[in-house]
């Protein structure tokens, strides 16, 4: 019966998760991480070891599928990248110095009005547009952006994939598909970043429900990446504020229950 329980868990905490990740560039962290805290007692720590893994093989298949169709930013990506790795560090370094608090509920909120954002404000940004930027005035941003949305992130430790898609979109005005893609191919490093950390420090999580998790996640995001790459921008604007909305609503319950 537990075996039923952690499979059934796994596949919907999974499902959000892909689905996040493909359309939206979402860390799985933000889904997984709290379902399977609550459904299945586990420890926190363990559950982020977790969804950090299946967020390493759903974002790298993710990013293929959009580079593939020519919806990734390499360049400027590798540069945002290192920075957000390096600001990471030291926004936590900086939040252990501080009391205590509990920002856990801003990306909860960021997800829901992201997703508000999308379906109210679609992005309609074209690719011709993109390459009117210079590519000193594209790389000096991608340099301020990345330190902003990694100390950020490190401080609260929430938000990544929210922060840099708001970021990409709204301040470096990437058109949709190549900030989504640009997105998932920075959350492949840092996600197996996180997930080689947790399991150096804390072990091996539970095998069973890990392996459910990667597989789940891949098998949606792949299918996620797919439809977003063929879809129009309009479509995918809709369905990308659609899902990031439900995703909001779903973690928001979920975190009522831990309380």
């Amino acid at each position: 019966m537990d075996i039923v329980v952690k499979v059934i868990v796994c596949f919907f905490a999974g499902l959000g998760a892909g689905l996040g990740t493909g359309f939206a560039g979402m860390s799985a962290a933000a889904v997984i991480s709290p379902m399977l805290i609550v459904l299945l007692g586990m420890s926190a720590y363990e559950a982020v070891g977790i969804a950090l893994a299946s967020d390493v093989l759903a974002s790298a298949v993710s990013a293929y599928t959009y580079g593939k169709n020519k919806n990734l930013d390499v360049r400027n990506g590798v540069v945002m990248m290192v920075t957000v790795l390096i600001c990471t560090a030291i926004g936590s370094y900086v939040a252990s110095l501080v009391p205590n608090t509990t920002m856990g509920s801003f990306s909860v909120f960021m997800t829901f009005l992201l997703g508000i954002k999308f379906i109210v404000k679609p992005v309609m940004t074209t690719k011709e547009a993109m390459q009117n930027v210079s590519p000193k005035k594209r790389l000096i941003q991608s340099v301020v952006c990345g330190i902003l949305v990694g100390f950020i992130c490190g401080f609260i430790g929430a938000g990544g994939g929210m922060m840099m898609l708001l970021v990409l979109t709204s301040v470096l005005g990437y058109e949709l598909k190549t900030a989504v893609g640009t997105s998932v191919f920075i959350m492949a490093f840092t996600a197996f970043t996180g997930a080689a950390s947790h399991f150096a420090i804390g072990g091996m999580p539970d095998v069973l429900c890990l392996i459910l998790c990667i597989l789940f996640t891949l098998m949606w995001a792949r299918i996620a990446a797919k439809f977003a790459n063929r879809a129009s921008t309009a479509t995918l604007n809709r369905a990308t504020g659609v899902v990031l909305t439900m995703l909001g609503v779903v973690i928001f319950v979920v975190n009522l229950i831990t309380r």
